[in-house]
């Protein structure tokens, strides 16, 4: 049978997509079928009808599976940002845990017994709401010509109004009510993005979550806020308020945050802690957002590195220092590389703050930096660690890892496709996996992350 977009087609679901959709076929044709789970059979509307599979939105459950719960977020389907939370968090933890394995299996190459003996059970958290220590709301005008604020639909810019996110920390909401307010009674518009018009683009929120300490800073498409003491008093009132702030930015673009961070009031950063390690968070800090997740994934990093003490470790990709100062208490040397010239400040000044004196940092793009400084200046390494953004690593970066044949490759991955593609040049090269564990640093979603111990092969 040939489908058609707007039919209507009954499917049972047997499976689940890399991006949390529901897999089924309907007369032996497969489709994949948005917010439909493994276990039910729905009624779905066919979106898009490729050559051999399909796509499809779900109408209505027919039959529910048994691992689907009551969602906490009534607007869960609306929103894009959490496509498992209908899916019981214990069959959430199966599915990113299978996800991995079927990843490493198709990509990597590897063998169901070589994943059987190095895969270790998935960490997952106690619960599975109000992890996130950053949020980015973006703020628009309802139909009534009132400010909101929220999250955008699934693939739109359409505001969808909720100050309440489940994800989020419960001071959010707070925040954001004070912050509508103030735009209410002074008039202070929203911005528009088709015409570039408006003042308020986004409210950015961090929290701290070992320190207790909040950051607010709104994102304008101007100089200065209007009636700013108004606000100004309004937020400081918040228990914990630390950073109040304005960031400029009056390009038409999609990028968030300017380059222009005005302090309103309070100090112009926030602190947290990871393990025994302090961190300084300004509003443009890269900082994991699950910080419960992170120190696990870290700490399973160090675990598997099993430093003595005298090594000499490089951490490519190393953003604000996280990993790099976690393992400086256990190594002779660390060095890290990042691209963004300002992660590299917040790197030295979190290395000084803790009093660390065996870490540098040097600003760069991982894959040119290594092969400069292992060339030309001979520094070598004992271990390294990777931790690189979702398009994985450089082909010139694995390249030079591979020529300095550290003993231990720990590869720290947010996608497991790029995870599995650079794993199997590594083994080309010469090295083998020894253990590895998924990480949930990122419930109700569909994302996972991953440690791999990649171990030299000894001649």
């Amino acid at each position: 049978m040939k489908y058609e977009k707007n039919d209507i087609v009954v499917i049972r679901i047997e499976d689940m997509g890399t991006g949390g959709e529901g897999i089924g076929k309907a007369d032996g044709f497969p489709f994949f079928v948005k917010d439909a789970l493994i276990g039910d059979t729905v009624e779905a509307r066919v979106t898009k009808v490729k050559q051999n599979y399909g796509y499809a939105r779900m109408e209505k459950v027919i039959a529910p599976s048994s691992f689907r719960v009551e969602p906490v977020c009534p607007f869960h389907r609306q929103c894009g940002g959490c496509q498992l939370q209908a899916l019981s968090y214990e069959k959430q933890l199966e599915y990113k845990q299978k996800k991995v394995n079927d990843v490493l299996v198709r990509i990597g190459g590897f063998s169901g017994e070589t994943i059987g003996r190095i895969m270790e059970p998935i960490v997952g958290m106690e619960s599975g709401f109000h992890y996130r220590n950053k949020a980015q709301f973006p703020i628009g005008t309802d139909k009534n010509g009132n400010p909101v604020a929220g999250f955008y639909a699934g693939r739109t810019h359409s505001i969808i109004a909720n100050t309440d996110c489940a994800l989020g920390v419960p001071e959010n909401r707070q925040i954001l009510e004070i912050v509508l307010a103030y735009m209410r009674e002074y008039h202070v518009p929203a911005y528009d993005e088709k015409a570039g018009t408006g003042l308020v683009r986004h409210v950015l929120i961090r929290k701290g979550f070992a320190t207790g300490e909040l950051m607010v800073c709104l994102v304008i498409n101007g100089k200065k806020l209007p009636a700013a003491e108004r606000l100004i008093a309004a937020l400081a009132a918040v228990p914990n308020m630390t950073s109040v702030s304005y960031s400029v930015n009056e390009k038409n673009t999609n990028v968030i945050m300017g380059g222009q961070i005005v302090l309103l009031w309070g100090k112009e950063r926030i602190a947290d802690r990871i393990g025994d390690i302090t961190f300084s968070i300004s509003p443009l800090s890269f900082y994991q957002v699950n910080p419960v997740q992170t120190e696990k994934l870290y700490g399973l990093a160090a675990e598997f590195a099993d430093l003595k003490g005298n090594e000499t470790v490089w951490d490519l990709y190393c953003g604000i220092g996280t990993i790099s100062l976690f393992l400086a208490g256990k190594a002779g040397q660390v060095y890290g590389v990042e691209v963004v010239p300002q992660a590299v400040v917040d790197a030295r000044d979190n290395a000084a703050r803790n009093g660390i004196e065996n870490a540098s940092f040097f600003v760069g793009k991982a894959e040119e930096v290594l092969p400069e400084k292992y060339r030309r200046e001979g520094i070598t390494a004992d271990v390294i660690v990777v931790d690189p953004p979702r398009k994985g690593c450089d082909a010139r970066c694995l390249a030079t890892m591979l020529q300095m044949r550290p003993e231990k490759i720990v590869y720290v991955s947010c996608d497991c496709a790029t995870l599995a593609r650079d794993l199997k040049v590594l083994c080309a090269g010469g090295y083998e996996p020894e253990r590895a564990r998924a990480v949930d640093m990122f419930p109700m979603t569909g994302h996972v992350e991953c440690v791999v111990l990649m171990s030299k092969v000894q001649k």
